[in-house]
């Protein structure tokens, strides 16, 4: 399969990742602001989408092969298509984080993300599926986010933990 041209910019198409993650079987949680704002959030659009993914041998696999399709690169500052890296499952566990951007966008895989050393183990347990655009998306539970959000401590997530503690208060 052909992947489209890399956006110059604009908003990461984050339906158009999941399917082709979905396609090749990969088990993962979206977490982080997309997920917040998949549960209705009313916080300001995020440019990436992050995604922890089950760290088995075969998901790895399978989430080489759909990194593979997606044309995946290294988000790296000064080179708007990313540097090509080779993969294979067992690389892809020998990091924390993966900062990665493809033709549809950027994303990020977190293997451990803060506040949740089970990490995908620790989240799939409440976590929840939704429909995006059409598209399957299993999704971090709101106070899950919070909960990363707050162990993480950048400013950029505790600016809206505010508005996460009210829309989550709303939601009980």
């Amino acid at each position: 399969m052909t992947a489209p041209r890399a956006r110059a910019s604009g908003p990461t198409d984050a339906a158009a990742i999941v399917a082709v993650f979905n396609r090749h079987g990969v088990r993962y949680v979206v977490i982080g602001a997309f997920a917040a704002m998949a549960q209705q959030a009313p916080i300001d659009p995020t440019r990436d989408i992050d995604f922890t993914p089950e760290t088995s041998k075969a998901n790895l696999q399978r989430l080489s092969a759909a990194l593979t399709e997606l044309d995946a690169r290294i988000r790296t500052p000064g080179t708007g298509r990313g540097t090509p890296f080779a993969h294979d499952g067992q690389s892809l566990a020998r990091a924390t984080v993966w900062n990665l951007i493809c033709p549809f966008g950027e994303f990020d895989i977190s293997f451990r993300p803060s506040g949740f050393d089970g990490g995908f183990r620790e989240l799939a347990k409440r976590s929840h599926v939704v429909e995006v655009e059409d598209v399957a998306v299993r999704i971090a539970d709101l106070a899950d986010v919070i909960r990363s959000k707050e162990a993480a401590g950048r400013p950029k997530g505790l600016r809206v933990l505010p508005t996460l503690y009210r829309h989550l208060a709303t939601r009980r």
